[in-house]
């Protein structure tokens, strides 16, 4: 099956007053190939509607269950097409992700979610090599290779050691991924919970190593939230031991702890 731009939605998330909600909006706007654009909402105020009908752009309140989960869920479902990136308020996307992105994923085979490299926002700069963005890139390597998008083991084996992946740089394949993707058993890992489960699937994980994003390291982020107040360190165990032993688990995980500070602002 070919996919047109006219498959494709970004379902933006947005969440009380982020000052950078336009931002997002504008470089979704601004992209080479035009597809679809919603906002969802579990906080609805003046500040997200205004922005919507400044940009001519359809607003959802969730009402049912919150929680980053229930809320990416919600966004999720209210895009109908066959193609979803769950975009972030305070992240921006490059002009050809979403050109990219169709080419890539027509000319792969059985597509489960295509991702694309990312790089951080941080004080207003783009940073595309800091330890941990360089680590990341390192444990993507191996699916530069196209044979290896259809390789569980390749996979897996990537994830057992740590989440590389950045969500909003991910486009889902709604028959392959399904309905209600996301779960709020975790906070912070519930991207990569996510990946996991996909990954047994029989299909591929395209990947375009270009960084096609930002992602916005500031104080009032959820992931520097999260991290500052060490809840993930209990989710990334878990998730580890979704691979290995519980001894060999317990020592990833430190050392994957200590990685992420970086994170902080």
């Amino acid at each position: 099956m070919s996919y047109s731009s006219n498959d494709h939605t970004y379902a933006l998330c947005a969440y009380k007053e982020s000052a950078f909600l336009e931002e997002c909006v504008k470089s979704l706007i601004a992209q080479t190939l035009s597809s679809n654009i919603l906002i969802a909402t579990s906080t609805p105020n003046e500040h997200i509607t205004s922005i919507a009908q400044k940009y001519d752009l359809p607003i959802y309140i969730n009402e049912g269950e919150k929680g980053i989960g229930g809320d990416w869920n919600f966004a999720y479902s209210k895009a109908n097409t066959p193609l979803i990136t769950i975009a972030h308020q305070d992240d921006i996307y490059e002009p050809t992700y979403t050109e990219e992105m169709l080419d890539y994923i027509n000319k792969s085979k059985n597509p489960i979610i295509y991702f694309s490299g990312y790089g951080e926002l941080r004080n207003g700069e783009k940073i595309y090599n800091n330890s941990l963005l360089k680590i990341k890139k390192l444990m993507l390597s191996p699916l530069k290779i196209r044979a290896f998008w259809t390789s569980r083991f390749v996979r897996r084996r990537i994830l057992s050691l740590g989440c590389p992946i950045c969500c909003p740089a991910v486009t889902f394949v709604q028959k392959m991924v399904g309905e209600n993707p996301f779960t709020n058993d975790y906070l912070s890992d519930i991207d990569w919970q996510q990946w996991e489960m996909q990954s047994r699937k029989k299909g591929s994980f395209v990947y375009n190593s270009k960084p096609l994003m930002c992602h916005r390291i500031h104080e009032e982020s959820a992931t520097t939230e999260i991290i500052g107040d060490s809840k993930r360190s209990k989710e990334d165990f878990d998730m580890f031991c979704k691979f290995w032993p519980r001894p060999i688990a317990k020592f990833i995980a430190k050392l994957y702890s200590n990685s992420e500070k970086s994170n902080n602002v």
